[in-house]
């Protein structure tokens, strides 16, 4: 149901519909009463004219056709007209369609939805199909400030109940809906109303997920548990006693209920997201999310879609999330800002930083006075390996780009893309396919001239309260677009490896950072390039260990989070980074920051 973009307001929309309707142009007419009924669903108004206009045409619903092409306000003008004809299980069944496409809209706030003699006229078992219509199109709890819209089919539950009191799935379909409108108690009641009117697989689960939302977790592993016992087959019910047993710390019995479940069938979607999330959860083993992540790729057909992968992705670095960068320029940067001007601001650095982190410094903070004490060996300011395209020079302490500013339209690109976090690292690459367009001279410029951060609320929070944040978005998302350079060459001999391996190597700076990740992006949507990327990794993680023992190396511990996201790690690898991660040479972003980077990917985070 493609939406068009209002250009005009309802009551304009309404203005034109009396127009044609008085010149008997009933089709325009109609066109402008569905324009004005996706902006203003429940105006009064708006219904009035739809009636002169019902009754102009003598009822005529081809005004408003369906097809695979419909548009929204035309499916809510025909489930009006359809109530009004006699019509009305005709007509819920669209406005559920209508809430299904947009579940923020109030397309239900109407008075023959919520009128209390409705249920009379409709089948109880279609009434109950209509309000699990309705469950399957939002989220589980809807949150709060979006429940209004959702209110009338609660209404309808209600009144449909009072006609209908011992309809099993009836009041297991409303306890769904009231449970996830907020209304746990009223969802238990229904719940266990049902199931003492007709015991069935069904009703228990709907009532162990009511216990479940209230909090009675014996209650619910019981009926759960009663499920089972009526269909020992559906696994899916298996997933969810073992999700329940996880959620209360008892994991060891919940794997217990997965490996019950994949003993009957192994490839079973349910028990298989479930089984490598709980597995993941109790060792930290990056491989179970991996295996997920491979066992999502061939098997694209799931019977629906799973949040096991984001939800152990989410927050953990790398993973779910760019790492924040710390140090004492960033530190100086940020009481700059804070200060907002009332003080000058002076650092002095016993040694060198990032590249990257001193010139977001400068860039922020114009007058911000730094002094590097010394430049400790080995030289941060040399690369690792020899490069055939450096991004940085060096004049003393002070780093300059090499290349040329990116283009204005690769700019905007990656303004309209870049963002701290991502479900998953697939995700991620799915994602960077924006940028499969953009010329590798582009792309490579973005990583030395970041441009400044858009105007959004995202945008608007990292200007002034930490732009490197923003610079290391654009860094990551820069190197997951070269992934999509050249896709057409084999991987060994590839450009977008060549690339990202001098960038890897290169001088010591959060675009390493951005350059291994997305070389680990690769190994997990590609298990050709696995063993590739292992060595790589291996070897760039040991070159910093080396490092470190003679200097500070300030990414190093960002490098060990990524080689512990790394597909098939070697032991030894993943126990030096393990090391390094839990050292106390680690970087521990302030409090401040913290709470920042909360606020950040909770608030900000982009739907999957």
């Amino acid at each position: 149901m493609p939406d068009d973009d209002p250009a005009l307001s309802a009551q304009e929309e309404l203005a034109l519909a009396r127009l044609a309707l008085g010149e008997g142009d009933l089709r325009h007419a109609a066109g402008h009463v569905a324009a004005a009924l996706v902006q203003a669903p429940t105006l009064p108004e708006v219904h009035e004219t739809l009636a002169r206009l019902n009754a102009a045409s003598g009822g005529d619903l081809d005004l408003f056709p369906l097809g695979q092409h419909a548009f929204v306000g035309a499916v809510v003008a025909r489930a009006h007209l359809l109530a009004a004809a006699g019509r009305p299980a005709e007509g819920l069944d669209l406005l559920a369609a209508a809430t299904g496409y947009a579940p923020g809209a109030d397309w239900a706030g109407v008075p023959w939805v919520t009128a209390p003699g409705l249920p009379e006229r409709l089948d109880p078992e279609r009434t109950a199909r209509i309000l699990m219509q309705i469950c399957a199109a939002v989220p589980d709890p809807v949150p709060r400030r979006r429940r209004d819209p959702l209110r009338p089919y609660l209404t309808l539950a209600r009144n449909a109940i009072t006609v209908h009191p011992r309809h099993p799935l009836l009041l297991g379909a409303a306890s769904a809906l009231a449970r996830r409108l907020g209304e746990v108690a009223l969802a238990v009641t229904w719940a266990a109303r049902g199931v003492r009117a007709e015991p069935s697989k069904l009703g228990e689960v709907w009532l162990g997920y009511a216990y479940r939302s209230a909090g009675r977790t014996r209650d619910a592993l019981a009926a759960l548990g009663r499920a089972v016992d009526l269909d020992p087959d559906d696994l899916a019910v298996y997933a969810d006693i073992a999700g329940t047993l996880a959620d209360n710390g008892r994991l060891d019995e919940a794997l217990d209920w997965i490996d019950r479940a994949l003993a009957k069938d192994p490839t079973f979607d349910c028990a298989v997201h479930t089984a490598h999330r709980l597995r993941f959860q109790r060792d930290g083993d990056v491989a179970h999310l991996v295996a997920l992540a491979d066992f999502v790729r061939d098997h694209p057909d799931d019977t629906h879609e799973h949040g096991d992968l984001a939800e152990s992705c989410r927050s953990r670095p790398w993973l779910g999330q760019v790492t924040p960068a710390a140090g004492p320029v960033l530190d100086a940067l940020r009481q700059a800002l804070a200060a907002e001007g009332a003080a000058p601001v002076a650092v002095r650095l016993d040694a060198l930083e990032p590249p990257s982190a001193m010139r977001t410094a400068a860039a922020a903070v114009p007058g911000l006075d730094v002094e590097v004490a010394m430049v400790a060996e080995p030289d941060p300011r040399e690369p690792r390996r020899d490069s055939t395209r450096p991004l940085w020079r060096y004049e003393g302490t002070t780093a300059a780009p090499t290349l040329p500013a990116p283009s204005a339209e690769a700019a905007e690109r990656i303004r309209q893309l870049a963002h701290p976090a991502w479900p998953h690292p697939p995700a991620a690459y799915d994602a960077a396919v924006a940028l499969a367009t953009v010329d590798l001279d582009d792309l490579l410029g973005l990583l030395v001239h970041p441009p400044d951060a858009p105007g959004t609320a995202l945008g608007q929070v990292l200007t002034g309260q930490d732009p490197s944040l923003w610079v290391r978005c654009v860094q990551v998302w820069a190197c997951l677009g070269l992934l999509h350079h050249r896709t057409d060459e084999p991987w060994a001999e590839s450009t977008r490896r060549r690339v990202l391996l001098e960038l890897v190597w290169g001088v010591e700076d959060w675009i390493t950072e951005a350059a291994l990740f997305a070389l680990v992006t690769a190994a997990w949507v590609d298990p050709g390039v696995r063993p590739d990327v292992a060595r790589v990794v291996a070897e760039r993680l040991a070159d910093a260990a080396v490092v470190a023992r003679e200097r500070r190396v300030p990414i190093a511990v960002s490098l060990a989070h990524l080689a512990l996201a790394t597909p098939d790690l070697d032991p030894a690898t993943r126990d030096l980074a393990g090391e390094l991660v839990s050292g106390p040479a680690r970087d521990t972003p302030p409090g401040a920051l913290r709470r920042l980077w909360h606020r950040l990917t909770h608030l900000f985070r982009p739907h999957p």
